[in-house]
């Protein structure tokens, strides 16, 4: 069984790029630690090709290269970079172009057969990122949108850290508001475990 993760930074986790079975600090290694155990006797590739200040038309023009990889499950985690890079580097954000690169993105990876999980971008509540969030809720519809036409399974992260966050610090998952800490990405790793499993049957 191959699973292929790609995205941004979140996925990307600090791998050494140099060593294409490094899997990160992230939610990419804690999965892979989580879920092997529970399969013994199953064999697992896993494989990170997420990239630190990934847009998602980034995503898309390395994405023959990464589906080369024959990947049976995609796990697609990317899309806070397109409003960020707007008030970080004056970059231009447009929506409509966002969304359908996603769109596509999605379309391809299906055409390969393989299975497609989307998790949701998300931003958590941090006074400086507090602009970003009307671009950003347009962005979490188109790819809402996408999911619901052609992912296996969707995972609503943006909720479920507004959620969790009401009644522990933001702190406590992420510092920033866009990266998350240890025990975010364990609550990533584990949400997208539940999502995996059916089709390890």
């Amino acid at each position: 069984m191959k699973i292929l993760f790609i995205g941004d930074s979140i996925t990307d986790a600090d791998r050494d790029k140099s060593n294409g079975a490094d899997l990160g600090d992230g939610y990419v290694s804690l999965l892979a630690e989580k879920l092997k155990p529970l399969y013994e006797d199953m064999t697992f590739t896993f494989i990170n090709r997420g990239v630190a200040g990934s847009r998602i038309a980034d995503v898309e023009a390395r994405l023959e290269a990464d589906l080369a990889e024959k990947p049976d499950i995609v796990i697609l985690l990317a899309g806070i970079n397109d409003v960020w890079h707007k008030y970080l580097f004056d970059t231009p954000f447009d929506e409509q172009s966002s969304a359908d690169s996603f769109m596509r993105i999605c379309e391809k990876v299906k055409d390969t057969g393989a299975k497609l999980i989307v998790a949701e971008p998300f931003l958590l509540d941090v006074p400086d990122k507090k602009r970003f969030r009307r671009e950003f809720d347009k962005l979490l519809a188109a790819i809402k949108d996408a999911a619901q036409q052609y992912a296996d399974g969707f995972i609503a992260l943006d909720e479920i850290f507004a959620g969790v966050s009401r009644s522990v610090s933001v702190s406590a998952y992420s510092a920033d508001g866009i990266h998350p800490t240890h025990r975010a990405a364990r609550l990533i790793a584990d949400n997208l475990i539940k999502k995996i499993r059916p089709f390890l049957a």
